[in-house]
């Protein structure tokens, strides 16, 4: 008999005491010391009935605490079972926190200013300053060049201090010579070169300038944009173009 209730004993103390892995990490501290408090009183009822077995106690009241050890396992599970909703539950808010954060800085990101390489150089883009320019310039590249010519000069006078003007001023300048346009075409070639004397489209600037003077039938403001060009651009391909045009003129 006393075997019996040791062998019993010893598979409720097992399936007490034994706790999962993950049941260490307590997110409640109310129902982690409920269990610890439980555990105290299993401490309790199992020192007095390994006591009544080893005295010969009555049956019924070894059956007893043995009932009391069962009703201990149970609310101890019941615990564990509701500290593991609460982890999971803290672990998906955790979780959803920190996708939240992660697409707020996402979004922050879109708003800010980006480090870009324009003509070689780095510039500060605003998203709305990259949008507008990729805007114009896909008119642009549609042959549509009465309507980027419209686009162009919006992003030119929103963005004044962009890194993008001088790309759109030179694409400005070609839309109008497109069109025959060629008055307004030589002004916006003449205040980018300019303007921007570094651009690395300015000889071509000045290139298509001459043109537009050629087309006017002015000789020789033609020619006077040529030389220029060679002078201030000995080493660019549109020069040698240039020398080649001067000769055309004579």
């Amino acid at each position: 008999m006393k075997r019996f209730f040791l062998s019993l004993l010893t598979v409720l103390s097992i399936g007490i005491l034994t706790t999962p892995a993950h049941a260490g990490l307590f997110d409640d501290d109310e129902a982690r010391k409920a269990i610890l408090d439980l555990r105290t009183k299993l401490d309790t009822v199992s020192s007095k009935l390994d006591d009544q077995i080893t005295n010969k106690a009555d049956k019924t009241v070894v059956l007893d605490q043995l009932n009391q050890l069962d009703s201990l396992r149970q609310e101890i599970a019941k615990l564990r079972g509701q500290v593991e909703v609460l982890s999971n539950d803290v672990s998906d808010s955790q979780r959803r926190q920190k996708d939240f954060y992660v697409d707020l800085d996402n979004r922050l990101r879109k708003l800010e200013p980006q480090k870009l390489l324009v003509d070689g150089k780095e510039a500060q883009i605003d998203p709305n300053e990259q949008k507008s320019y990729d805007t114009a310039l896909a008119v642009f590249q549609s042959g549509d060049y009465s309507g980027a010519a419209n686009a162009l000069n919006s992003f030119i006078q929103m963005y004044t201090r962009s890194a993008y003007v001088p790309n759109a001023q030179y694409s400005l300048g070609i839309a109008y010579y497109a069109q025959k346009d060629y008055r307004n075409a030589i002004a916006t070639f003449q205040s980018l070169v300019k303007a921007s004397p570094d651009f690395s489209r300015a000889p071509d600037a000045m290139l298509t300038i001459a043109t537009c003077y050629s087309e006017q039938k002015d000789k020789t403001a033609a020619r006077k944009v040529l030389q220029n060009l060679r002078t201030q651009y000995p080493d660019s391909a549109a020069a040698k173009t240039a020398i080649d045009r001067l000769n055309a003129l004579k």
